[in-house]
């Protein structure tokens, strides 16, 4: 007996339950379905940023392959009730296992794009031949008009949507992680199409037929429950494929992920590396390079206050802090992870000096476009009742300014790069104030500096552009800046500490650039163009 000829035959239980049944099913469906779309969203934006492109490539491909799945399950509709058996088995274990297949794409087969589309191309097909399929079984139940029937079916599917997208990022990334996450939701997916064939519709199943599915979801749960099982051990290999040295320490925060290399060199001298989203942030051999340039020119002028945005690290942090004059220091930083190893951890802790436990220094974990918009600064203080004291701190503004921020190559930090982030910044300067920006590598992102630079003056300051050699890094620019008409000059103060690096002379060489990296024609980057994306994206990709 087919199954179009077996609909006569009662399901398990009455009529509204099983109706009800089906709904719940299509709910945890829709649930699944968007957390493989989220979880393949932010899998993307963690390994290669840029999270505008990932999502587009993911959501794009996932929504035209769900129509080509919708039509798909047309001919498989006389045998809905094996057909969905076979696409939540198959869904389960593909959507379970993407997360970790990408990112064994990305680790070792430099794949990671390619599959990516196939990815989201195959498990959208899958979920778009859900729907029709679960149609027909809820037609199977009791037959209704269509306009019905596809209201309640769209109801359960949407509020399931929803719940699926507030739970991938306040519980399961956040508690299971990016590849665990995935791996429990493909077994709460092959869950729920063994109760919805194999108990609700198991009348019009035959017995072999009944086996052979019992078989199969069977094995899907116990692969996924065994790589599950098998997880972290991955996650450790294929991270360490990605970096030279071994691995620290590596933590997955709520905003990114943190990985700390260690090795010794021949000579003795460790180089302790971190890495954020997996970009350099710095090596311990030749960071004071990099510090002692965008540090020690702001500073030479009134520094009694100074304010960091970014250097969670607290390497830009240690050499302020070596001026006995500067009174006040407040770091501004996003992640609360990275200031806690930066306290904590010995050997990040060691490099900086102990500088976050100076009794001078403020550390506020917050969003720095945020904070800024909330600090007027000078130029327009509201104090409110009972905090003259704050509201004078703030109208005092900030001598220095130090802008180490990660490079601009996605949204959440191309806003710390626009014309209106350095506006803010302009604010809480006090007159007379300097502001400095490390602004990538003229070399190998030309196009990108200059836009950075161009942005700055956009926004009112009158800057010096200006670059040396890190290493690690290769050519690296930074941009000083001042409110007014006249250009800052870029020198070291004259009670300036001993510096390995810096010195006068290395200071006049930084502003020369030779004919093939001088400023050309670009753009500004600002909230609603952000430009320097474009830029970066570009650059990086050539080279």
């Amino acid at each position: 007996m087919t199954e179009s000829g077996a609909t006569h035959q009662a399901v398990r239980v009455s009529m509204r339950p099983a109706r009800a049944f089906v709904l719940a099913a299509v709910f945890v469906c829709a649930a699944c379905g968007l957390v493989y779309e989220l979880a393949l969203v932010a899998l993307g934006s963690y390994l290669v940023g840029n999270s505008i492109t990932q999502a587009s490539i993911v959501l794009s491909v996932m929504v035209f392959a769900m129509g080509v799945g919708s039509l798909a399950a047309k001919p498989f509709q006389q045998h809905a009730v094996a057909a969905f058996a076979l696409v939540e088995g198959v869904l389960a274990l593909l959507g379970g296992l993407s997360v970790l297949g990408l990112y064994a794409a990305f680790a070792w087969l430099d794949l990671y794009t390619p599959a990516l589309v196939v990815v989201a191309f195959v498990v959208g097909g899958l979920i778009g031949a859900e729907i029709p399929l679960l149609m027909t079984l809820l037609q199977r139940i009791r037959r209704q008009e269509a306009g019905s029937a596809v209201a309640d079916l769209f109801a359960a599917d949407y509020v399931g949507a929803l719940v699926g997208g507030l739970a991938f990022p306040f519980l399961l990334l956040p508690v299971f992680g990016q590849i665990k996450g995935a791996l429990i939701v493909g077994m709460v997916n092959a869950v729920a199409g063994i109760a919805v064939v194999l108990w609700l519709f198991r009348g019009q199943v035959r017995r072999g037929a009944r086996l052979l599915l019992w078989g199969g979801m069977a094995v899907v749960i116990a692969v996924l429950s065994g790589t599950y099982a098998l997880a972290d051990g991955f996650e450790v290999n294929a991270r360490q494929a990605l970096y030279r040295d071994p691995i620290a320490l590596a933590r997955r925060t709520q905003y990114q992920e943190i990985v700390i290399t260690r090795s010794v060199a021949l000579s003795g001298r460790p180089d302790l590396r971190l890495f954020l989203n997996g970009d350099l942030q710095f090596s311990s051999v030749d960071e004071y390079r990099y510090h002692e340039s965008l540090v020690h020119p702001a500073l030479a002028g009134s520094r009694g206050r100074v304010l960091i945005l970014g250097g969670g690290d607290g390497l830009a942090l240690r050499e302020v802090l070596r001026y006995r004059d500067v009174r006040a220091v407040t770091l501004v930083e996003l992640d609360p992870e990275m200031t806690g190893l930066a306290r904590s951890y010995g050997g990040l802790a060691d490099l900086n000096g102990r500088s976050l436990a100076d009794p001078r220094v403020r550390v506020v974990n917050e969003d720095a476009f945020r904070w800024l918009r909330a600090n007027p600064g000078p130029s327009g203080v509201q104090a409110a009742a009972g905090n003259q004291a704050a509201a004078a701190g703030a109208a005092a503004g900030f001598d220095a300014v130090i802008v180490d921020m990660p490079d601009p190559d996605d949204v959440p930090t191309a806003k710390l790069y626009s014309v209106e982030f350095y506006g803010l910044v302009r604010r809480v300067l006090a007159p007379g104030g300097r502001m400095v920006v490390q602004s990538g590598s003229p070399f190998f992102a030309p196009t990108s500096y200059w836009c950075i630079e161009k942005s700055i003056r956009a926004a009112g300051f009158a800057t010096t552009p200006y670059h040396v050699d890190v290493p690690s890094f290769g050519d690296w620019g930074y941009v000083l800046a001042v409110t007014g008409p006249s250009r800052p000059p870029l020198r070291l103060a004259a009670d300036a500490p001993s510096l390995r690096f810096l010195d006068q002379s290395v200071l006049t060489a930084a502003m020369v650039f030779g004919r093939d990296l001088r400023h050309r024609e670009v753009e500004v980057n600002t909230l609603v163009k952000p430009r320097i994306i474009d830029y970066e994206r570009q650059e990086w990709r050539d080279l």
